[in-house]
């Protein structure tokens, strides 16, 4: 695919949060403990949602494949990133730089086409009920998700086939804790405009056509409620999209800071800020997310729990 001999670097070594060797055991711990937690909760929801029957309907569906993609970019960052932190070296070679890059943008991007599904999902169930089940079918369900998956990893596929075809002569020191586009870029002695025009082009796209959806089926979604006389419909209504609404603003709001910006506002130390949180604290909180606000997650969850914990005494 990518042209890996036009770098003169077999490996890159990734400079990670800190230098500090105090400081990255600290952060090596409450890496360890965000990740155990992601790996839990994200499992624990998947878990549910496969051994609960009233949990497979199409809203379950997606949250089902939330929560993998959640596990994913999760998996694929934090436990090298746990490595690194005892690591003197800290290497990567560019080969598994540019896998690590390739998954983690793939899940990231279809994560964003997701969580617009998800949104038009709850505006048919909200605003159009009686279609509900012609309209979200299972089929359709499959294809959305399988749409999300797809252009998600043709960005990737295309984003890191063009990064790697640049020359990297500067330095093979890459000042993240991971392997990304734009720290990337800042590697290469020759002008990366085709780069950042393309970063734009097709992550905006993802970004704006998935949180237009959002917005729009929103829109839709609070004129409905507010159109409801009883107090105990909106309240559930509103139940119904509060966790997905928390997830879109979270994720949303830390993706549009990082990427949709020119390099030349670039900034490396708000930008690690950034990465850690929607890299590990956001696959971390989606399940606390959903689990707290969702009342069936919570319930399916206590009922695996109370049932293995039986088992075990």
């Amino acid at each position: 695919m990518a042209r890996w001999n036009s770098t003169e670097f077999t490996e890159f070594i990734l400079l990670g949060l800190t230098d500090n060797p105090k400081l990255e055991i600290i952060l090596f711990v409450l890496f360890l403990i965000f990740y155990i937690i992601t790996l839990t909760g994200n499992l624990g929801i998947i878990l549910a949602i496969r051994l609960d029957s009233r949990l497979h309907t199409p809203m379950y569906f997606f949250l089902n494949n939330l929560s993998f993609l959640d596990l994913c970019y999760a998996t694929i960052i934090t436990p090298r990133t746990l490595v690194n932190f005892m690591s003197k070296t800290k290497a990567i070679s560019v080969k598994e730089c540019a896998v690590q890059m390739y998954f983690f943008a793939g899940s990231v991007t279809t994560e964003c086409f997701l969580l617009g599904i998800m949104a038009y999902d709850r505006y048919v169930a909200i605003c159009n009920p009686l279609l509900y089940s012609v309209v979200m079918s299972k089929k359709i369900c499959v294809q959305l998700v399988a749409g999300a998956y797809t252009l998600g990893y043709l960005n990737s596929t295309l984003h890191t086939i063009t990064t790697f075809r640049l020359p990297f002569c500067k330095t093979n020191k890459i000042d993240h804790f991971y392997c990304d586009v734009p720290p990337l870029l800042k590697l290469s002695c020759t002008k990366t405009t085709m780069n950042e025009i393309l970063m734009f082009i097709f992550g905006g796209f993802a970004e704006t056509s998935s949180l237009t959806t959002i917005i729009v089926s929103y829109t839709y979604i609070i004129t409905s409620i507010l159109r409801i006389r009883s107090s105990e419909g909106r309240k559930k209504a509103f139940s119904t999209c509060a966790s997905h609404f928390m997830a879109v603003i979270i994720f949303y709001g830390t993706i549009l800071f990082m990427y949709l910006r020119p390099t030349s506002t670039y900034s490396m130390s708000q930008d690690r800020v950034a990465s850690v949180f929607y890299s590990v604290i956001i696959p971390m909180l989606n399940p606390l997310i959903y689990s707290l606000r969702n009342n069936e997650v919570a319930q399916a969850l206590k009922k695996i729990k109370t049932k293995y914990c039986c088992k075990g005494k």
